[in-house]
């Protein structure tokens, strides 16, 4: 995972420096998004996209609830979309936020053999496409950029729900004030 570029602009940047600066998000002392979580699973198990969606809006609805934001909207989509480039090189779309809708988007298969997709990627990603809601409805952010420390909040957001031991997340520098996540050392854990 990436950061976004710094930005030129000085009023993008006190935002992005603000998120980046936020590290950490309140998670609720009982289990109204681990219940919810669990009933995703079951129901990508089941490989249907209505349970799928009643699921996730179960988990939204909880989540919009706790932090004291409006529920967002969610659709939940097919085959994620597969965008291929010249050289070969392609990147598939998980999900989505769109800002003026409040509606989050997920795909629940893979782009290339359709198949169904992991539980952990799949919560992974709605778990992120949330945190950009909460940016916008709790934290201000009139965009909402890829820092480390929305990052950061998204993975207190995952881990919680899923009842996994969080992970510090270890950083290295890109050009262009860009970060990256140094995944070997955040597994080795230092």
């Amino acid at each position: 995972m990436f950061t976004d570029r710094f930005p030129e602009k000085a009023l993008l940047r006190a935002a992005y420096l603000r998120s980046d600066e936020l590290c950490s998000l309140e998670v609720p002392a009982d289990g109204r998004l681990r219940t919810p979580a669990r009933s995703i699973e079951e129901a990508l198990n089941a490989a249907q996209s209505a349970p799928v969606r009643k699921a996730c809006l179960e988990f939204v609805t909880a989540a919009a609830d706790f932090y004291g934001v409006s529920r967002p909207q969610v659709r939940i989509l097919a085959a994620r979309p597969l965008r291929v480039r010249e050289n070969r090189w392609a990147t598939e779309l998980f999900g989505d936020y769109h800002l003026e809708k409040k509606l989050i988007r997920v795909w629940m298969r893979t782009a290339v053999q359709k198949r169904v997709t992991s539980f952990g990627t799949f919560l992974s990603t709605l778990c992120h496409e949330f945190c950009h809601h909460l940016d916008c409805e709790r934290f201000g952010f009139r965009d909402t950029p890829h820092t480390r420390g929305f990052y950061e909040r998204a993975a207190a957001l995952y881990h919680h729900a899923r009842s996994t031991p969080a992970k510090h997340l270890f950083w290295a520098p890109l050009p262009n004030g860009r970060w990256r996540i140094d995944w070997p050392r955040t597994n080795r854990g230092g």
